[in-house]
């Protein structure tokens, strides 16, 4: 009897920690969500999205212009590594990262269930068709002028 018929997927059975490069890489929905721009209140901690993305972010595919660089060309650049699993807090509800360290399920238009990249952008869960570049906005606009509500998130 074949077993890898009744086998569970990889981020039903595997840790965060237990999960190969590639598995981990492949958690990743392409919601562009986590490249807009973010401010923290300092007093609370809490975090405010802006409806501002990375100057890499290209804002019809939500997929980062130079993903192996990134770091290098903004070096702001949140790398997202097993490491930083508790502070996966400021990530959004719907990120797969967290949802996983969570012991949350995916949702139905994750890539991993849906079977298409194309399913999160038909759900409505990307920043595709509503966010800004940073590379759009002059140097005296404030960021707090771009808050979103947590409900866009």
């Amino acid at each position: 009897m074949n077993n890898s018929l009744n086998s569970s997927p990889f981020w039903q059975t595997k840790s965060l920690e237990e999960m190969s490069a590639e598995e981990w890489e492949s958690l990743c929905d392409r919601c562009g969500k986590c490249c807009l721009h973010k401010l923290e209140d300092e007093d609370t901690g809490d975090v405010y999205y802006t409806s501002v993305a990375c100057k890499l972010l290209d804002t019809k595919s939500c997929q980062c212009t130079d993903y192996p660089n990134r770091k290098q060309i903004v070096p702001d650049c949140t790398v997202l590594t097993i490491k930083d699993i508790r502070h996966f807090h400021w990530l959004p509800d719907t990120c797969a990262y967290r949802l996983i360290s969570e012991n949350k399920p995916l949702y139905q238009w994750h890539p991993l269930i849906s079977g298409s990249y194309g399913s999160i952008h038909q759900a409505s869960a990307s920043v595709k068709g509503w966010v800004y570049s940073e590379n759009s906005l002059d140097d005296d606009d404030d960021l707090e002028e771009y808050i979103i509500p947590h409900t866009m998130i």
